[in-house]
């Protein structure tokens, strides 16, 4: 029995396995245990090992690929359509195979395990930063039931804490001083958190030459330079850098039909964290572009006239992402456009 491409559902404790010879007729169907599927692969010696790009995709296509195996990511909606009759873990392998099959089909490239730990210092940030917003909001409320307001800014917040809780005697009962007192403490451990994880992205961006050149294109700073360079990984799986722009979901969502073509807003597919750094940082940028003469800043300046503060901004991120495809795509270096000035 030669298998030619086996499909792999994925799961917590039982896969389902889909084998296929070179014509596409179904030689091997079987479900396997956690603990059997790498000998059960390793038995197989299938030339292809595909599977969905879900969780521990990437684990089990580093493990396969040890064993000289070849092995390839599929995003689960392009399996969707694949899937014949009712879904069940079954029909979903054989999916898989039929969608590997097509030779048009995208993949998704394996992450190594520095790519890995670099999205969890991310996500991890971005969990603390969610509950340390929580936690300014949970005092701010309590203080506001008792006519005292505070700004939004967390720094702001930070300072003004302390001075209410000890002059505000006549409003704040000992009990509810104590526990802001607890609140304003969780607030500082979390911020601990979050400043230690921010110094390990940091040292991230120190070792990766790739975060480090892309880091140089305006609104692009540590923060968006390591996440992009661990989500991305090697930018030639795009071919040009609209691919990854759409990727990202910075470009106008398409709805077209008989000859007409209508386009919508951004389709903001894709990864929605990546997506947020860029528009951040492009708007970052624009706070600073008025007062500039160089050839970049006149042409953000005109279209924030043509078109808005919010559309450029998108439209300054959707450039960063198209700039960012070309370096990491290439040994080119980044080349700023504002040197020369419109004067010059």
């Amino acid at each position: 029995m030669e298998i030619d491409i086996l499909g792999i559902d994925l799961a917590k404790e039982v896969f389902q396995l889909h084998g296929a010879d070179r014509r596409g007729r179904a030689v091997h169907r079987a479900k396997v245990s956690r603990g059997s599927l790498a000998e059960c692969v390793r038995t197989l010696k299938p030339r292809l090992v595909v599977m969905e790009a879900c969780s521990t995709a990437h684990h089990w296509a580093r493990r396969f690929q040890s064993m000289g195996t070849e092995v390839r990511l599929i995003s689960p909606q392009y399996v969707t359509p694949f899937v014949k009759t009712n879904k069940n873990d079954r029909n979903d392998a054989e999916a898989i195979v039929e969608a590997a099959s097509r030779p048009t089909m995208r993949f998704v490239p394996v992450k190594s395990v520095e790519q890995q730990d670099i999205q969890a210092a991310h996500r991890m940030r971005a969990i603390l930063l969610r509950h340390r917003t929580a936690l300014i909001n949970q005092m701010r409320g309590l203080l506001g039931e008792r006519g005292l307001a505070i700004s939004r800014s967390p720094e702001a917040f930070k300072r003004a804490v302390p001075e209410l809780l000890r002059n505000s005697a006549d409003e704040l009962t000992p009990f509810c001083q104590t526990l802001l007192t607890e609140l304003l403490e969780h607030l500082r451990a979390v911020e601990e958190r979050i400043h230690f994880i921010e110094v390990s992205i940091q040292s991230f961006m120190k070792r990766s030459a790739l975060c480090r050149k892309i880091a140089q294109i305006p609104g692009i700073g540590p923060i968006s330079a390591t996440a992009i360079v661990a989500a991305v990984g090697d930018a030639r799986q795009f071919r040009n850098g609209r691919h990854l722009a759409a990727w990202l979901g910075l470009v106008p969502r398409q709805y077209s039909s008989g000859g007409k073509s209508r386009l919508c807003h951004i389709s903001r597919r894709g990864d929605t964290y990546l997506r947020t750094l860029l528009i951040h940082g492009a708007r970052a940028v624009l706070r600073f572009v008025k007062s500039k003469t160089d050839m970049h800043s006149v042409w953000l300046q005109q279209l924030i006239a043509r078109r808005g503060y919010n559309c450029t901004a998108v439209a300054l991120a959707n450039h960063n992402a198209r700039v960012i495809q070309a370096l990491l795509s290439s040994d080119a270096s980044y080349v700023s456009r504002g040197i020369a000035s419109i004067a010059d």
